[in-house]
């Protein structure tokens, strides 16, 4: 799975951030699949050379989201469906993705119909990953 998880320590989002929001994009691509195996803590650390504690954060966070689920004795997993969120939460989770994407698009010029036309292609790009076709 390390391959498409990367972290970049000069980066201002936290190491923990960036596992969080790579798996979660993996997973939306079908690149995890519901019910995979996820690489150990330990694995996951020594591969992206960074402290256990970080990789343990992101995963927990993630197993509290309900997109990870640990099986004791076996380990951790993609969670068998989507996390059943309720819609505030969910709307409150999207408005923040929603600013981040927003700020970025106004520090780099773009207007809106520039980044919503992102977004869109964005949603198109995960669809194809996850029914197997190229970007």
């Amino acid at each position: 799975m390390t391959r498409g998880l990367t972290v970049d320590p000069s980066d201002a989002v936290p190491l923990w951030k960036q596992i969080e929001e790579n798996v979660r994009r993996l997973v939306a691509s079908g690149a995890l699949r519901p019910g995979a195996a996820v690489p150990s803590v330990r694995d996951l650390a020594r591969d992206l050379s960074i402290n256990p504690a970080t990789v343990a954060k992101g995963y927990q966070r993630l197993v509290d989201a309900g997109v990870l689920v640990v099986k004791r004795g076996e380990g951790t997993f993609v969670a068998d469906k989507p996390p059943s969120v309720p819609r505030g939460e969910r709307a409150k989770e999207l408005e923040g993705g929603a600013l981040r994407c927003a700020s970025l698009a106004v520090t780099l010029g773009a207007n809106n119909e520039e980044a919503v036309e992102h977004v869109k292609r964005s949603f198109g790009v995960l669809r194809r990953k996850r029914e197997g076709g190229a970007e």
